[in-house]
């Protein structure tokens, strides 16, 4: 009988799920992806952004720019910023989220 293991899904939970909410294409293939925004890490821009885009179920793609992969690795965060990806059928619906969000934060400035 075969020993029942945990599933091993540190860094690779996120990755399955986000293939598995990735449109495909006629032939199966994910769809391409688009470059939604290039933003900075060091005030969590990036996550929030991520966070917002799956409350609405879009899936999108964090790749840290130049050699930011080497700083996410040591502190967590690149020094370059990083750059987000959606796929190509969802990018307008992606563009006018990320454009609402800044309404809404300038909006809160203003009260004050």
């Amino acid at each position: 009988m075969a020993e029942k293991f945990p599933k091993l899904g540190w860094g690779f939970s996120k990755r399955g799920k986000l293939y598995k909410s990735w449109p495909k294409d006629e032939k199966g293939e994910p769809a391409p992806a688009a470059l939604l925004t290039h933003c900075g890490c060091a005030d969590m821009e990036d996550v929030m952004i991520l966070n917002l885009l799956e409350a609405y179920g879009i899936p999108c793609i964090r790749r840290a720019s130049q050699d930011g992969g080497l700083g996410d690795v040591v502190l967590g965060i690149s020094g370059y910023g990083a750059d987000l990806f959606v796929p190509e059928s969802m990018l307008e619906d992606a563009l006018a989220l990320i454009s609402q969000e800044g309404e809404i934060e300038d909006d809160d400035n203003d009260e004050q």
